[in-house]
C-alpha cells in the first residue's frame, strides 16, 4: 500500500500536468503512462501498477550492471524517446537480492529535466540514512518525489507497517481524499488519516513505529544497521570460504547471495537441496531464489536480537547440510 499511495500521487499528478483530472475522469482516454524499472524490482512495484490501473504492459525495464544497479546512459536514451510521456522511475535503496542502491544524485535531477516523477523503493535502504558507515549510499535520494520504506524489518514491528513519503502534498491529497456526509470534520489543523492512504479504516500501526523509533533514537537504529550489515558480511564470506560455495554478490548492506556447486555441474539442483537442508535442521530459515539465471541462496538479517552465538550455529547448520 505504500507504493500504491506513491504512485498513485505520481499518476494524478502526471496526468494534471496534461490538463486531465483522473480522479473524475478515470484512465480511458488519459496520454498513457510508462514506468521505468529495474528488472529486479521487487514484485511489489509490480503489484502497485496493477492495482492503479496503469498496466504491467506500460512497465519498461532499463538495463543495468550484474548487481541490478540502473544504467543511467540507457535511462536517459529511454527518456528522450517519447519525451512528453507521462513518466514514473522506479529505483531501489537496498535491493531484495544484493542491497544495491541507484544512483539517486545522477537519475532524480536527470528524471526531473523530462518530467518524470521518481519513486524509491527503500523497504530496507532508507533506513541506511541513520547510519554513518552507510549514510552515503543514499547521496541524492531526498530530490526524489516519493519514497517507500518498511517498519516492520529494521524496527522489528508488526509486518503491516508499511511507510510511505510523498513530497508533494497536494497531489498525494487529491490522489486518495473521499467525503461523506457523516464523517466528523477534523478542526483545520488536524491530519485526518481518511484523506492520506488508501484504507478506510485502520488499526494505529504508527503507535509502534513511534515507540520503537523513541526508545532506539538515530543511534540505536544505526547500531542495527550496522550489526545487522557485519553479520551479513560474515556469513556471506564464510560460506564463501566452505567447499562447494561460491559467493554470488558482495554484501552492500544486509543481503548477500551464494550458491552450492555439484560435481555433476547441475548447481542449482545441490544448491535448493542445502537450502532445503538447513531449513529442516531448525537452525536458521534461508530462501532460494532466481538471480542472473541461476538458483541461488538468499542471505538477510535484520532481526536486532541476531548474536554472535546465533551466527556460529547457522554457520555449523550450512557445514552439515553441505556435508549431508
Amino acid at each position: 500500500m505504500a507504493h500504491v499511495t506513491g504512485l498513485a500521487a505520481a499518476r494524478h499528478q502526471l496526468l494534471s500536468d496534461k490538463d486531465w483530472d483522473v480522479t473524475r475522469q478515470g484512465l480511458a482516454g488519459a496520454a498513457p503512462m510508462r514506468i521505468f524499472a529495474s528488472s529486479l524490482r521487487h514484485e511489489s512495484i509490480n503489484r502497485a501498477v496493477s492495482l492503479l490501473g496503469l498496466g504491467l504492459d506500460n512497465i519498461e525495464y532499463v538495463p543495468g550492471d550484474d548487481s541490478g544497479c540502473m544504467s543511467v546512459p540507457d535511462l536517459n536514451r529511454m527518456l528522450r524517446h517519447e519525451s512528453g510521456r507521462p513518466t514514473i522511475i522506479c529505483l531501489q535503496a537496498g535491493d531484495l537480492n544484493t542491497g544495491q542502491f541507484d544512483a539517486f544524485d545522477q537519475i532524480c535531477p536527470l528524471a526531473h529535466k523530462h518530467g518524470a516523477w521518481v519513486h524509491i523503493d527503500g523497504a530496507f535502504g532508507l533506513w541506511a540514512a541513520a547510519s554513518d558507515k552507510y549514510r552515503h549510499l543514499l547521496r541524492g535520494a531526498e530530490q526524489a518525489d516519493s519514497w517507500a520504506t518498511d517498519a516492520h524489518k529494521w524496527l522489528n514491528v508488526p509486518f503491516d507497517s508499511g511507510i510511505v513519503f510523498v513530497a508533494r502534498p497536494e497531489a498525494h491529497l487529491a490522489s486518495l481524499t473521499t467525503r461523506a456526509g457523516y464523517f466528523v470534520a477534523a478542526p483545520e489543523s488536524a491530519r485526518d488519516q481518511i484523506d492520506w492512504n488508501p484504507e478506510w479504516s485502520r488499526r494505529s500501526r504508527g503507535f509502534v513505529v513511534y515507540a520503537a523509533l523513541r526508545e532506539l533514537g538515530r543511534t540505536g537504529v544505526a547500531e542495527i544497521v550496522d550489526r545487522c550489515c557485519a553479520i551479513t558480511r560474515q556469513l556471506v564470506d564464510t560460506i564463501d570460504a566452505m567447499d562447494d560455495a561460491e559467493k554470488m554478490a558482495e554484501p552492500v548492506i544486509n543481503q548477500g547471495l551464494v550458491r552450492f556447486l555439484s560435481a555433476d555441474g547441475n548447481h542449482d539442483q545441490r544448491t535448493d537441496e542445502v537450502i532445503e537442508r538447513i531449513r529442516n535442521g531448525g537452525t536458521a530459515w534461508f530462501g532460494g531464489t532466481d538471480w542472473n539465471g541461476k538458483r541461488v541462496m538468499r542471505i538477510s538479517v535484520c532481526n536486532y536480537r541476531t548474536t554472535d552465538e546465533d551466527v556460529t550455529r547457522t554457520l555449523d547448520a550450512v557445514r552439515a547440510a553441505l556435508a549431508g
